[in-house]
């Protein structure tokens, strides 16, 4: 099967993922004061652009992943899906964290909700990626060495530690989660993160 379908498909599902975020942001209804209420919202920006930058940098490196595909077959499909199932719970969880993250009452779980589903994803993406470089490398578009392919999927990997780490984290402070999460997404936003081939 070519790789358009499946880039379309995923393109889709990604481009819903990430409207969906801008949802939990809420207007403030009179007769509230206007500038109170907006600044009170704080969490729900720090989570909403966190997420945002993290399901826009999944979109870039996803598009690097799969245009290194000449064709794909059942099983990448599958595991493609389940990474679309981990990017589509992004929204529910952020919306957990910015809700919860100045409550005392559910702060830690939120927090670890979070990170947890970035983890998820995380983990998702570096199963698709080893298997496309590692199990299917004679389907992809140009050869690539082994020390290369390796080199790739070791960049690609380098978040799960942080992510884990953050997840640990959620019990003791979710503040800390979260902005190990923003360094994450701020991590992933570089080229080296994505594997991506450089040029002259």
């Amino acid at each position: 099967m070519a790789t358009n379908r499946l880039e379309s498909f995923s393109d889709g599902v990604i481009a819903v993922a990430i409207t969906l975020l801008v949802l939990g942001i809420h207007i403030p209804t009179p007769p509230q004061h206007l500038g109170h209420e907006l600044g009170q919202q704080w969490p729900q920006y720090a989570a909403y652009v966190v997420s945002f930058v993290t399901i826009g940098i999944i979109w870039i490196n996803h598009h690097a992943m799969i245009a290194r595909l000449d064709r794909a077959d059942h099983s990448i499909l599958i595991l493609n899906l389940l990474l679309l199932l981990t990017i589509g719970i992004l929204p529910f969880a952020t919306g957990v964290m910015a809700a919860y993250l100045r409550e005392p009452d559910g702060q830690s779980l939120a927090a670890g909700v979070y990170s947890g589903s970035f983890l998820l994803m995380s983990v998702a993406f570096a199963t698709l990626n080893r298997h496309i470089l590692l199990a299917r490398a004679h389907m992809m578009s140009a050869e690539l060495s082994l020390d290369e392919r390796r080199r790739i999927l070791a960049r690609s990997i380098t978040g799960l530690p942080p992510y884990l780490a953050a997840t640990l984290l959620a019990a003791v402070s979710a503040y800390a989660t979260l902005g190990i999460c923003a360094a994450m997404a701020i991590f992933y936003a570089l080229p080296i993160a994505s594997g991506q081939p450089r040029r002259a």
